[in-house]
């Protein structure tokens, strides 16, 4: 993504009280309405974190890693659309924000993160705990800062915020050497932000004659689809959008990041689709004649071989970032633009035609068939499905959670078995793919939305990557739960053993690879997370019988604080349908 070129640093002109610029620091953040941050403290990060001791404006949060803290702030902007944000120290408290970052880059969330850096005389000389941290983030960022004139400090809060968060969303990098930290100055703070480039600043905005081209390819298709992203969510263009597909009679397939953007209870939903996506999506996909794309960026876990993704459809891509035009499909028409612009004007423009859907029934009749026939589906067994587990949560919440996940299967049968009617509700780590992101991230997001149900759905490897982070709930009395589908294995590597190598097991086994536990074997279970989360004061249950499980869900959700139900499922089940890499939707595993 292009960077912004910047002005030269403009000397403080206006006289008042001096202040340290860790002081400063703080003010910018509760200039920006940040009401919380979550950070870890390190000598380099010491004078920030005296500074924060001192104010009562934001909420710090100290969680037990800095990868944990860097989660949370993610999971915090998923669930708000504000800018997370996090802080470390310099070196491995810098480093071990990195993955946070990445993720944040990937699925375009904005995300502001701070470090702290050595004494800028030591910078460039291997000081102990030194990292260029600036040129180890720059394929992971929007935009680094590092702050070497202490004047520069408001201006730059003021340009990381807007960067972050305006746009295609993603996440800014500051980092602030300790001198910088410590020393006095009188701090201008800017009331608006000036860049060299209107790149930065300006919001693309499709133009009519592009409007009308659309509602004239619309008034011409017989078979025609809606593929929708996360740029949906983040232009907070769901009402647009729904708006828009029931005076078109459009049938909607969203991403994995566009969960939630449109109500998969709609009749015209086809809920998800890609590699592990209902059936029916990937084929109303594969077989449309026009396909309109709205803030996706044809990932290869959505197009599988992209030569023959949809291959006999004209198809439009709308997006924010003309950087993704044409970059992984080829397509017919592109238009840069705010999508809650875009499809608002569009809405108007029908309704100003007396715009009147085109005659598709056979294609409605088509895909009401194969959603009759292809339903997301799972085998009777007399263990706990984890299918199961996550659907009996979606009927115990009514659907209104919040619902975190892991990486691994766990986190597509979350996907498929719980309905999201609503944005934001759906909290994964999905560009980047990291393990141990989902209770963190659950974190993040109770302590935006307080006052909603957070669930982390998660597996038993990726629970374990950050499992520290239950001591963060319990000392920060954060009611975030976590339910665990554990089956003692790295289940969608074994899934992948199982289909491609001959169910040879390369280290995808948690526990005793002799004695492997399971609901027929649970002595065996390993490790004890209900011995684990009480060690951290909090609350656990384990649960193997079919007949506990609803009542155990049940007491997850009315406990009043953070809790880990322990749930055991067979490692033989897969996560289906499945479209292999690189293969096409012709090639669809379905049992």
């Amino acid at each position: 993504m292009k960077k912004p070129s910047l002005p030269p640093a403009k000397p403080a002109t206006q006289t008042g009280p001096e202040i340290k610029g860790a002081d400063a620091v703080v003010e910018c953040l509760v200039r920006e309405g940040v009401d919380v941050i979550f950070a870890y403290p390190g000598g380099s990060s010491l004078e920030l974190h005296q500074s924060f001791a001192r104010s009562d404006k934001v909420r710090v949060v100290l969680p037990r890693h800095e990868q944990g803290g860097g989660f949370a702030a993610n999971g915090y902007a998923r669930a708000t659309g504000r800018v997370g944000v996090c802080m470390a120290t310099s070196g491995p408290g810098a480093t071990n924000l990195v993955s946070a970052i990445a993720d944040a880059y990937m699925d375009s969330i904005p995300l502001v993160a701070i470090t702290g850096q050595v004494y800028s005389k030591y910078i460039g000389k291997m000081a102990f705990q030194e990292t260029d941290f600036f040129g180890l983030t720059l394929p992971i960022v929007k935009h680094s800062y590092l702050v070497l004139d202490i004047h520069d400090l408001p201006r730059v809060f003021k340009e990381a915020f807007h960067l972050a968060k305006n746009g295609r969303p993603g996440p800014v990098v500051i980092d602030i050497p300790k001198d910088i930290q410590q020393a006095k100055f009188t701090p201008v703070y800017p009331s608006k932000i000036e860049f060299r480039s209107t790149y930065a600043t300006a919001t693309a905005h499709a133009s009519e004659a592009q409007l009308n081209q659309v509602i004239q390819l619309i008034g011409e298709a017989q078979r025609p689809m809606l593929y929708v992203g996360g740029g949906i969510i983040s232009a907070d263009a769901h009402q647009e959008l729904l708006t828009f597909v029931e005076r078109t009679n459009i049938p909607v397939a969203t991403t994995l990041m566009g969960v939630g953007a449109f109500p998969e209870n709609h009749p015209l939903s086809m809920k998800w689709f890609g590699m592990h996506g209902s059936a029916y999506g990937n084929w109303a996909v594969d077989q449309s004649d026009l396909l309109l794309v709205l803030g996706a960026r044809f990932d290869d876990r959505v197009t599988g071989d992209v030569h023959k993704f949809a291959p006999h459809a004209r198809i439009v891509h709308v997006d924010i970032d003309a950087s993704e035009h044409n970059k992984n499909k080829r397509v017919q028409y592109t238009i840069c633009s705010d999508l809650k612009y875009a499809l608002g004007r569009l809405n108007k423009l029908l309704a100003a035609a007396k715009f009147s859907a085109p005659e598709t029934k056979a294609w409605h009749d088509q895909i009401a068939a194969w959603k009759r026939d292809n339903p997301f589906r799972y085998d009777g067994s007399p263990h706990i499905q984890p299918q199961e587990a996550v659907h009996a949560l979606y009927e115990l919440t009514k659907g209104d959670a919040i619902i975190a996940t892991g990486v691994g299967q766990h986190q597509m049968w979350a996907a498929q078995h719980y309905n999201f009617n609503q944005p934001r509700r759906f909290i994964s780590s999905l560009g980047l793919g990291a393990m141990g992101f989902g209770y963190p991230a659950a974190l993040g997001a109770k302590v935006a939305c307080p006052d909603r149900q957070v669930i982390d759905i998660d597996g038993d490897g990726s629970f374990l990557m950050n499992v520290q982070e239950l001591a963060t709930a319990h000392i920060e009395n954060i009611a975030a739960k976590a339910m665990i589908l554990n089956n003692q294995h790295l289940g969608m590597v074994v899934q992948w053993e199982d289909r491609f190598y001959d169910s040879v097991r390369g280290n995808t086994i948690l526990g005793h690879e002799d004695n492997i536990g399971s609901p027929d074997n649970p002595d065996a279970l390993y490790p004890d997370f209900v011995k684990i989360a009480a060690g951290f004061g909090v609350k656990g249950r384990r649960v193997i019988k079919k007949s506990e499980l609803r009542p155990a869900i049940q007491e997850m959700l009315d406990y009043d604080g953070p809790y880990v139900l322990d749930v055991v499922v067979p490692y033989t089940e897969h996560v289906l349908p499945m479209i292999p890499a690189g293969r096409s939707v012709k090639e669809m595993i379905l049992k």
